[in-house]
């Protein structure tokens, strides 16, 4: 190694350091606790509440639709559910399928599964009966635990699994979490041999989604750093995580909160006034969402907005789904400067993240590539693209799935993943997402991502929300369909919507049609169900 690189390296290895010193990661007393919680427990959300217990016990590890629960209580409480699941049969290695919303019963059964080296299976809670069929038999799961609204899913579907209902407000005979905890004993359990897996489905907007399967893992110094830097959390954040904890974003904040011995606040369901009053009697320094939360947050009446005191927060991290510029910008027109777009997805995990400056000289913006991970544009011939070129982008980081559980994989090129998006680069490094490379229709022998058109009508201010699809046609082969939801006592026509369309964009990326609906359907995620959309074609 030449003098020059060692110098490099140096240089870096001491802005790392820096940057964790900063996000408070190296003080003694939280390594020498986070350390001991790591060797028994592996990388997981239980070594965050056992380090918590060691270092802050009586501090508030979990604020939820119930009360406190301190990271003593949490650890206590988690060991018991352990000790009772194992007695029921559950070991290492077991899969645990978890129905549940955000709050402390999924925390506390996610935290047991990880101390018995067992693998949790997230499930969605927007499922159908033959859905969770389907998942819960290819997954092998060996037990439900489930809140008691699901019981008409779960308890005739999989009427051979022993069940278990977490949330409740009448058990009616039947055993609860809160049972379990009551009889299993408050002393750790033995350290699993192997620490177990997390399986987490993907979104699941065309149909039974897939099983993304990750190991427990911890990230190396130069990763944790670099997302640190582009998304600066702390050691004893509050963390309101309004996002859905089944899901790969929510989940992952979950996490981090554990890990930084953070106070998590959650509630059952998401509530747009609820989720401010919330932040605003906890002084939550960071606020989990996906972006159609804070378009509801926005749509509240603004003397209610004020009447809550937000300015507690010092990061609002989006993700989940596209966020377009013009949300962007009325998000920190109304709560200030303290956005940040985490673009990634449940396979390829971290991609980019844009921080607010980001979002300020480029609306629209996924940001820059933290340290750690690269990220690549691609054409269809799996060649580089130069800067502003449109291509398939592909990412690699430490932190990517191990492969679909039912088999499969994503396309690799050059030991990079596909996040099946396509996008390009500017000058100044900062990434831009385009579309799904799935959703490029071709009309009249053109080109449209369906991206571009949404993106600019979400700028009209009479429009509350819109999607666009591509719909067979007979003589274009395809044609751009769009579906426009208005802000509450506006009115606009489909001719409006062409016009709008037709001052600044190409002819051939006017929709032909334009439908106006009360609202667009999604999934619990927040992701809108574009199938659900093409039975209106």
């Amino acid at each position: 190694m030449s003098n020059q690189e060692q110098l490099s390296g140096f240089r870096r290895l001491s802005a790392n350091l820096g940057t964790l010193h900063g996000a408070g990661l190296l003080s003694p007393g939280y390594l020498l606790a986070l350390g001991g919680a790591t060797r028994r427990w592996g990388p997981t959300l239980a070594t965050g509440m056992a380090a918590g217990a060691t270092r802050t016990p009586d501090a508030a590890a979990l604020i939820d639709d119930l009360g406190v629960l301190s990271f003593r209580e949490v650890d206590q409480r988690s060991n018991a559910l352990a000790h009772s699941l194992a007695a029921g049969g559950l070991g290492q290695g077991d899969s645990v399928a978890i129905l549940c919303r955000n709050h402390r019963g999924f925390v506390e059964t996610n935290v047991a599964v990880n101390k018995l080296g067992a693998n949790a299976l997230f499930l969605n809670t927007g499922f159908a009966g033959p859905q969770l069929v389907e998942v819960v038999e290819r997954e092998g799961a060996k037990c439900v635990i489930y809140d008691d609204e699901f019981a008409e899913i779960v308890e005739p579907n999989l009427p051979d699994l022993p069940t278990y209902v977490s949330w409740c407000d009448d058990a009616k005979g039947r055993t609860t979490v809160d049972d379990l905890i009551a009889r299993g004993k408050v002393e750790p359990p033995a350290s699993p041999k192997k620490f177990g897996r997390a399986t987490i489905l993907t979104s699941g907007t065309t149909g039974t989604p897939k099983g993304a399967q990750r190991e427990s893992k911890t990230l190396s110094i130069d990763s944790t750093a670099g997302i640190l830097e582009r998304l600066p959390v702390q050691v004893g954040d509050k963390y309101m995580i309004a996002a859905p904890t089944f899901h790969a974003w929510g989940l992952a904040q979950l996490q981090a909160a554990g890990t930084l011995s953070a106070t998590v606040i959650l509630q059952r369901r998401f509530d747009p006034e609820g989720t401010l009053r919330a932040v605003a009697e906890n002084r939550a320094t960071v606020l989990i969402v996906v972006p159609v939360m804070m378009q509801r947050m926005l749509a509240l009446d603004p003397a209610v907005i004020r009447k809550y005191d937000t300015s507690s927060l010092r990061i609002v991290g989006a993700s989940g789904s596209a966020l377009p510029g013009e949300l962007a910008l009325r998000w920190m027109d109304t709560f200030g400067d303290n956005l940040y777009n985490f673009y990634g997805s449940t396979e390829v995990a971290q991609t980019s993240i844009a921080n607010p400056g980001d979002l300020r000289a480029a609306p629209g913006t996924a940001g820059k590539p933290p340290r750690g991970t690269i990220v690549r544009i691609y054409d269809q011939e799996g060649k580089p693209v130069p800067v502003g070129t449109t291509g398939r982008i592909f990412v690699g980081n430490e932190a990517q799935f191990e492969g679909y559980t039912g088999g499969g994989d994503k396309e690799r090129i050059d030991g990079l993943m596909s996040i099946g998006d396509v996008g390009h680069f500017d000058e100044e490094g900062r990434l831009f997402v385009e579309g799904r490379d799935d959703d490029m229709i071709i009309s009249g022998g053109e080109n449209v991502f369906p991206i571009e058109i949404e993106n600019l009508l979400a700028d009209h201010q009479d429009v509350y929300e819109v999607s666009v699809i591509g719909v067979p046609d007979k003589d274009f082969g395809q044609r751009l369909k769009a579906f426009v939801v208005t802000k509450p006592g506006k009115v606009m026509t489909e001719e409006t919507v062409k016009e709008y369309v037709r001052e600044h964009l190409a002819r051939y990326k006017i929709p032909r049609e334009v439908v106006f609906l009360d609202e667009l359907p999604r999934n619990p995620t927040g992701k809108v169900l574009k199938r659900v959309l093409r039975d209106h074609a």
